[in-house]
């Protein structure tokens, strides 16, 4: 059992420990015993076995039965440092749970630890001065994504069941395609964001990363609002719209062959595959994106530190980022380059004008959700902090955050519900993601059809660990 139960899903274990098949202290064992054997993997920041054992006695009834969660490690708790990855926060304690750490603790749930984000958010690869490099468990040379590296990397390899990430413009469906797990974007102001450290409260949402997408469903159950279950999606005869422009640009060649895959396996199974593409997305994203985040990140930043009395200032804080290029972003954002003209500009013209261009598009071509790569590229390998800016694309150095968000962040930046699930296997035994992103608000439907996706997929080979 001490092995097996690693790859028990979220809700065949809270299935067993309801009914006492599954006893809750050695299943935590046997995810302790795990977790200190992979530790190479990096995938924690805050990982206490002697605490985790003492809150099992203290630990109240609730639908969750004691299913062990984790959480990235932006998200306060009263037991543990929130770090959020950066060198100045390192032992600081928020003093109390953030409201969505306390639902899932208030429902049954053990908390197994906060694992590693990228810098404040911001790092895409997984790799830290400060605090080390979390590897993918796929290939542990290779990048696990960002910024929710640790949460995907540890989730897939068997670690924990199901955890809470981050997502501003892709970090919980970049990390959980590279990693092979599913990740969910809810809709933006579905979950409290409140006691996380921010980047911008237009963008930012938790989001749940498991193996599944039901056990995904099961923990949004919980976090969320009680909301009306749509019931089961039927691919036959389900419109999915395919956007080439954009999304489908200069695909890395493995890629492309995993979503053609999917897509005609989708197509078999009865789908309705409408080839149409999104209006202006592409300019209309970049009107919006980091003209937001760059004017709200110092903003939000600071009064997280001043509210929750943390020991830094912005400013101090800022001058002792490990990553080089989330410090000099963060310089920036002190100077305060982004006029607050061009922000409401953004705010009041150019977001509206992209949510109503996927509105729109679900309504014109009548489509439930739209299809695309989640990621342009697989994991690459890791680079030393600092070198790490780029990565190789189809024989081309690119931006290496940019390229992995591209596909992501336009329905970030809509508040748009989005969901990761792996397609397929690179020829070198990489993860592939698949992202369906659906109509504002539409997350239990959005969900519904990712187990109809998912299961028409093949599943993919667990991770060579």
């Amino acid at each position: 059992m001490a092995e097996e139960v690693h790859w028990v899903s979220a809700a065949e274990a809270v299935r067993r420990l309801g009914e006492g098949e599954l006893k809750l202290a050695d299943y935590v064992e046997a995810l302790i015993e795990r977790t200190e054997r992979l530790a190479r993997l990096n995938t924690y920041v805050s990982h206490d076995p002697d605490l985790i054992r003492r809150s099992l006695e203290k630990r109240p009834a609730g639908p969750l039965h004691g299913l062990p969660f984790a959480l990235k490690d932006v998200i306060d708790t009263a037991d543990l440092p929130t770090t959020a990855g950066t060198p100045a926060l390192r032992e600081w304690r928020p003093g109390r749970d953030a409201p969505i750490a306390r639902r899932l603790l208030d429902a049954g749930g053990t908390l197994m630890g906060k694992q590693a984000p990228g810098e404040l958010s911001f790092g895409m690869t997984g790799n830290s001065p400060a605090f080390g490099t979390v590897r993918n468990p796929y290939a542990e040379d290779r990048i696990p994504g960002g910024s929710s590296g640790g949460t995907a990397a540890g989730v897939a390899a068997g670690l924990v069941p199901a955890a809470l990430g981050g997502d501003t413009g892709g970090s919980c469906r970049v990390p959980a395609a590279l990693c092979g797990c599913v990740g969910f974007r809810p809709t933006h102001g579905r979950y409290n964001g409140r006691g996380v450290v921010p980047i911008s409260s237009t963008r930012d949402t938790l989001g749940p990363l498991a193996r599944s997408v039901a056990d995904v469903r099961l923990i949004d159950g919980i976090c969320a609002p009680t909301s009306a279950d749509p019931g089961p999606a039927d691919l036959a005869g389900l419109r999915l719209g395919v956007p080439r422009g954009h999304f489908y640009d200069d695909l890395d060649p493995d890629v492309a062959a995993v979503t053609e895959s999917a897509l005609s396996t989708l197509a078999a199974r009865g789908a309705v595959l409408v080839e149409h593409d999104i209006p202006d997305v592409t300019p209309l994203n970049e009107l919006v994106g980091f003209t937001v985040v760059l004017y709200e990140v110092g903003r939000e930043l600071s009064a997280y530190l001043y509210r929750h009395d943390a020991p830094v200032t912005l400013r101090e804080m800022v001058h002792q980022v490990a990553i080089p290029q989330v410090r000099e972003s963060l310089e920036s954002v002190l100077e305060d380059l982004v006029p607050s003209a061009a922000y409401r500009k953004a705010l009041v013209v150019h977001r509206p004008a992209l949510r109503a261009a996927y509105a729109g598009y679900f309504a014109e071509q009548d489509v439930s959700a739209i299809v695309v790569p989640t990621t342009p590229l697989p994991a690459r390998p890791h680079r030393p902090a600092g070198e790490d800016r780029t990565v190789d694309l189809n024989g081309a150095e690119v931006d290496a955050f940019l390229t992995y968000i591209r596909n992501t962040d336009p329905p970030s930046n809509a508040g748009l519900p989005c969901l990761s699930i792996p397609s397929g296997l690179s020829r070198d035994g990489l993860p592939i993601g698949l992202e369906l992103v659906g109509p504002d608000s539409s997350d239990a439907r959005l969900l519904a059809i990712g187990e109809a996706v998912e299961r028409a997929l093949p599943p993919l080979p667990r991770p060579p660990l």
